[in-house]
């Protein structure tokens, strides 16, 4: 059978890869070391959903191994060599506020391990796809430059604007802007996965996600809004806004959805290219909004707190333009709505704190 190795499989969009490709047929190796505990606190552990995936995926390894870790990563593709039908490179450190606390491992993590990731499958399976999870956050903050209308509960792109429509595209510049050293970490990261596919042909692919979500998240403050905010939402854990009024704006993308893009690229793949992947304006809410529909779903009122100053580097308003990837694979269609995802992450949260306490 053919494999697919995922890094960072116990994290949200690594199991559900893993889940997503064992239907498919794959043998799935997935590596994991649990560093979001260590980012983020025992709240975040993803040991959990590790337990889940060996329970249930009868053709899941586990490989307990760091990605800057150069001798472990060419060990694991040299054993299983052009058997590996695709790479999915979902490990990262993904705060930018956790960085610049840690700049050398932010760095390292995300430059280095992914550096080590492509030259182990130049080495080993040259002509495996190689998906990435970038980020929106390779833009830095361009887009709080963009006109930006304030209304009752959001901030809102202006409507004469080419991007209002649709949302912001990959023509968007990279440079001159404010990354955070997050930003900075995956510019590097993504421009060496495009690098990869440009100057060795390689099959590898960047996908530029805005918020990524679902019921597998490990959500913490810092990191997983949407899987927090619902958290607290039932725990009666306080919750803390950081600017802009609350009505800053993101696109969710359920961890289905963004892995069938992923799906879609390895039946047909094209060397090098960017995709923006969010939720668009199918699926999307600022701060406020997602509030109002966390204390609807689950009843309870959120206790919350605003607070003036905002994440260095943190988008305004951000909703991403799928239609290159549309164009490109016109099968694939979103399958989840914002108010799906808040509904599944409400349901799955006790059973995910049962497991939790078991693992």
């Amino acid at each position: 059978m053919p494999i697919v190795i995922i890094t960072g499989s116990a994290g949200l969009i690594g199991s559900q890869t893993a889940t997503f490709f064992h239907e498919k047929g794959f043998d799935v190796i997935g590596v994991d070391n649990n560093l979001r505990k260590t980012f983020f606190g025992e709240d975040a552990c993803t040991l959990w959903n590790r337990y889940r995936l060996e329970r249930n995926l009868s053709r899941y390894r586990h490989i307990t191994a760091d990605i800057r870790d150069t001798d472990a990563i060419n060990t694991l593709f040299s054993e299983h060599g052009k058997n590996i039908a695709c790479v999915v490179h979902c490990a990262a450190q993904p705060s930018h506020d956790w960085a610049a606390n840690d700049p050398f491992t932010d760095f390292t993590v995300n430059a280095n391990g992914t550096l080590a990731l492509l030259e182990a499958t130049r080495k080993y399976c040259p002509e495996a796809a190689f998906i990435f999870t970038s980020t929106n956050k390779v833009y830095g903050d361009t887009p709080n430059r963009l006109p930006l209308v304030e209304l009752e509960s959001r901030w809102e792109l202006h409507p004469d604007h080419r991007w209002h429509a649709r949302g912001i595209d990959e023509t968007m510049s990279i440079d001159t802007s404010k990354h955070s050293l997050f930003g900075v970490s995956k510019v590097a990261a993504d421009v060496l996965v495009q690098e990869y596919g440009h100057y060795f042909g390689m099959n590898t692919v960047c996908f530029r996600g805005g918020c990524l979500t679902g019921p597998a998240h490990s959500g913490a403050q810092l990191h997983g809004f949407l899987n927090y905010l619902m958290r607290c939402c039932v725990s009666g854990k306080p919750y803390f806004v950081f600017g802009y009024k609350g009505k800053q704006v993101r696109d969710n993308i359920h961890a289905f959805d963004l892995v069938n893009m992923f799906w879609h690229y390895v039946q047909d793949p094209r060397p090098g290219t960017v995709y923006n992947a969010g939720g668009g304006r199918h699926s999307n809410c600022s701060m406020l909004e997602a509030i109002e529909m966390c204390e609807k779903i689950s009843g309870k009122k959120l206790q919350w707190e605003y607070r003036e100053d905002n994440r260095i580097g943190d988008h305004i308003w951000w909703i991403s333009d799928v239609s290159k990837f549309q164009e490109d694979y016109p099968d694939w269609h979103y399958t989840y709505s914002i108010m799906d995802i808040l509904e599944g992450i409400y349901e799955a949260l006790s059973s995910n704190d049962t497991a939790r306490k078991s693992a």
